[in-house]
C-alpha cells in the first residue's frame, strides 16, 4: 500500500519520530511553568515550532495502561487493566491480532523501531515447574515489540525500578541478568531482583539515546522509506539518577537535574535529524505517560512538577494525567501554536491513519479520535466546533473512573484514588458519592457541583455507562 499523492505536506508521508517520557508532569517543561527551577530548552524549542497542546491526557494516571491505550487507541481497562501496572515478569497485554500503531505504519511502507521502556508484559520462558520469576534467559522473549509491529527494538522490559534488570535487543536478552542487586531507597529506588554484569541504572539513559540516535542517522541510507521511531524513555522516572555532567543543572535537586539530563537526550535526537537532513520531513511528537511523582523531593524546593494542576502521578485529579505534549510538522503544523481542546494519548492512533487517508474498522482503535484538524491549525480554540473529539475517560492507580467531557469532569468516588492522601474517602450520610467539577471556571477542582447540578451528573454517568459497555467510544464527530 502507497501513501495517497499529494498527501499533508507533500506526496510521501512524514517520518514520525514518537517520544515519550515517564512520569514527566505537566510543569516539569519550563514553558508551561514560568516559575519552574527546571530548564527545559529542546522540549521549549518545540513548542515554539510546532502546536502544544494544553489540555492533552494520558488515558490512566500510571504507565501501562497509558502505553497500551497510545499504542492501541484502546483503553485498557477494555483489556482487563482497570487498576495497577504490569511487573517485569507478567505476560504481554497487547492481545494478538491488536492493530497497533507501528503495525498501522507498516501498512503504508513505514519501516519502525521502538527504543526504551516497554512496559507491556512479555513472554518469558519458563522452565517447567518453575515460578513467574524463573526464567530461561537464553530463550526467545515473545509477545513484545517485535510481536506487535516493530521491525526491531533495544530497551527493557518494565519501569527501570522493576528487575529483571537487561537489555532485550528485538527478542533476546542481550545479556543474560546473572547477577544480583539489593533494594536502593530514594532518590536512586530501585526493587532487588536480577541484573546482567555491567548494566548500571545510570547508563540505561545515555545507551538508549544512543541507540536512538543511531537508528536516526542509518535512515539516511534510506532516504524514500518513511520510519517511526518510538522513543519510550525511562527517565524522569525512578531512580533518580543523573550522571555527573547533569548534577546540580536545575534548581529543583535530583529529581529537577535527572529532567535536564531527560530533556538534553530530547536535544540529541532532535540534532541527530537535523544532522540526517531528516528533520523537514519527519512529526516529531513528544509527550509523558502520566503526571509526575511528587515523591523526588522537588516540592521541598519550590518547584512545581504539575504546575497548578491538583494531585501527581496515580491520581484521578488532573495533576496525574494531563501531561505535557507538542508536535512538530515542518511545513504543515503552524508554528507557536496553542491547542486549548481536550484531547487524550489514545488519539495517536486515529491521527496518524488520519495524515495517511486511511479509515478505522469498527474493531480498531475504538477509543481514539483524530487529531489531525488541530496538527493542521484548524481547530485549536475551545469554541471550535465540532470538537476534536468526544468525552475522555480517565482512570486512577486504584481504579477510580473519571469521564470529561468539554468543561464538565465527573468522578466516581471520593479521594485521589492514587499517591495523593486521603486514597479513598467513605460517603458520609449527606456527602455525594462522587464529584462534579467545572474545569473551566475551577482548573484545581476545589468545588463539587454534584448536588446542583444533577443533570451533569446523569448525563455523565450515563454516557460513561455507555462508553464501558458498548466497546467503544470513537464516534464520526471523535
Amino acid at each position: 500500500m502507497s501513501a495517497p499523492a499529494g498527501g499533508h505536506g507533500s506526496g510521501r508521508p512524514p517520518n514520525i519520530v514518537l517520544i515519550l517520557a515517564d512520569d514527566l508532569g505537566y510543569g516539569d517543561v519550563s514553558c508551561q511553568n514560568s516559575a519552574g527551577l527546571v530548564p527545559t530548552p529542546h522540549f521549549d524549542r518545540l513548542a515554539r515550532e510546532g502546536v502544544r497542546f494544553a489540555d492533552m491526557h494520558s488515558n490512566s494516571a500510571v504507565c501501562t495502561p497509558t502505553r497500551y491505550g497510545l499504542l492501541t487507541g484502546r483503553y485498557a481497562w477494555r483489556a482487563g487493566l482497570e487498576r495497577g501496572v504490569l511487573f517485569g515478569y507478567d505476560a504481554a497485554l497487547i492481545e494478538p491480532g491488536r492493530l497497533t500503531l507501528p503495525a498501522l505504519l507498516k501498512r503504508w511502507g513505514y519501516a519502525t523501531a521502538a527504543f526504551g521502556k516497554w512496559h507491556l508484559g512479555l513472554e518469558w520462558a519458563h522452565p517447567p515447574g518453575g515460578g513467574p520469576e524463573d526464567v530461561d534467559f537464553a530463550q526467545r522473549v515473545g509477545g513484545g515489540p517485535t510481536d506487535v509491529g516493530f521491525d526491531t527494538f533495544y530497551g527493557i522490559a518494565a519501569s527501570l525500578d522493576m528487575p529483571p534488570y537487561c537489555f532485550i535487543e528485538d527478542d533476546r536478552v542481550e545479556t543474560p541478568p546473572t547477577d544480583r542487586i539489593e533494594d536502593s531507597p530514594r532518590p536512586a529506588f530501585y526493587r532487588g531482583g536480577p541484573i546482567s554484569p555491567g548494566f548500571t541504572m545510570g547508563g540505561v539513559m545515555p545507551r538508549l539515546t544512543e541507540r536512538a540516535v543511531g537508528y536516526i542517522h542509518a535512515r539516511r541510507r534510506a532516504p524514500d522509506e518513511p520510519f517511526f521511531m518510538y522513543f519510550a524513555t525511562t527517565s524522569p522516572h525512578t531512580p533518580h539518577v543523573p550522571n555527573a555532567q547533569f548534577r546540580g543543572a536545575s534548581g529543583a535537586g535530583t529529581y529537577g537535574d535527572f529532567v535536564v539530563e531527560w530533556d538534553a537526550a530530547l536535544g540529541e535526537v532532535l540534532r541527530a535529524l537535523e544532522d540526517s537532513r531528516l528533520a523537514e520531513k519527519t512529526l516529531v511528537i513528544v509527550t509523558s505517560d502520566n503526571g509526575a511523582d511528587l515523591g523526588g523531593g522537588q516540592r521541598h524546593h519550590g518547584h512545581a512538577s504539575n504546575g497548578a494542576w491538583t494531585g501527581q502521578k496515580a491520581d484521578i485529579w488532573d495533576g496525574g494525567h494531563r501531561v505535557p505534549f507538542v508536535a512538530r510538522w515542518p511545513g504543515v503544523a503552524p508554528e507557536g501554536a496553542v491547542c486549548e481542546q481536550t484531547a487524550c494519548l489514545t488519539d495517536l492512533v486515529a491521527t496518524c491513519a488520519g495524515l495517511l487517508g486511511e479509515p478505522l474498522g469498527a474493531q480498531d482503535a475504538p477509543d481514539s479520535a483524530s487529531l489531525l484538524p488541530a496538527l493542521l491549525g484548524e481547530r485549536l480554540a475551545l469554541d471550535d466546533r465540532p470538537l476534536l473529539r468526544g468525552a475522555v475517560v480517565h482512570h486512577s492507580l486504584d481504579g477510580m473512573f473519571a469521564l470529561r467531557r468539554g468543561r464538565w469532569k465527573l468522578v466516581q468516588g471520593l479521594g485521589s484514588g492514587g499517591f495523593s492522601a486521603p486514597k479513598r474517602v467513605e460517603a458520609g450520610a449527606n456527602e455525594p458519592p462522587g464529584r462534579v467539577y467545572d474545569l473551566w471556571q475551577d482548573p484545581q477542582e476545589t468545588i463539587n457541583h454534584w448536588r446542583e447540578r444533577p443533570d451533569v451528573v446523569e448525563e455523565q454517568e450515563r454516557l460513561l455507562e455507555q462508553y464501558r459497555t458498548q466497546g467503544h467510544s470513537r464516534t464520526q464527530e471523535g
